[in-house]
């Protein structure tokens, strides 16, 4: 059984996005007989990588998964955020010899581009246990 760690950025100032992406995240862990060993949540994706670095560290957990969403504003903020969190959670699973896998949608992207996404929750967690199928 593949052994999980999921991080959720929770900022999601548009609604109910980001819990449906954990939802379909959460089926997809139990679809697939891999267990969500612990759940952090964080403010936002850009905080995303340390929460994914102190589950990284751990025995009981193969892989990170990382949940978030960054919808655009009216300047490029959400691209700075979304840029920063991919390098430090690349740096992570480099770091730490761990899969990390990103869930985070955005930047650049409307509200409804991000209602019509959260079907990626499931994707990261699919993609983890594949790594850790096959590392």
């Amino acid at each position: 059984m593949v052994r999980l760690g999921l991080v959720i950025g929770q900022y999601d100032k548009h609604g109910a996005v980001l819990s449906e992406m954990e939802q379909s995240a959460r089926a997809a862990a139990g679809d697939r007989g891999a267990e969500i060993v612990e759940t952090l949540a964080v403010p936002g994706a850009y905080d995303t990588p340390l929460a994914a670095d102190r589950l990284a560290r751990r025995d009981d957990i193969d892989a990170v998964v990382t949940l978030g969403v960054i919808i655009s504003g009216d300047t490029d903020h959400d691209q700075v955020i979304g840029h920063a969190a991919a390098q430090g959670l690349t740096d992570v699973s480099l770091d730490r010899d761990t899969p990390v896998t990103l869930g985070i949608i955005g930047p650049g992207m409307s509200q409804d581009e991000a209602a019509a996404r959260t079907h990626k929750g499931r994707e990261a967690v699919e993609s983890a246990i594949d790594i850790v199928d096959e590392l």
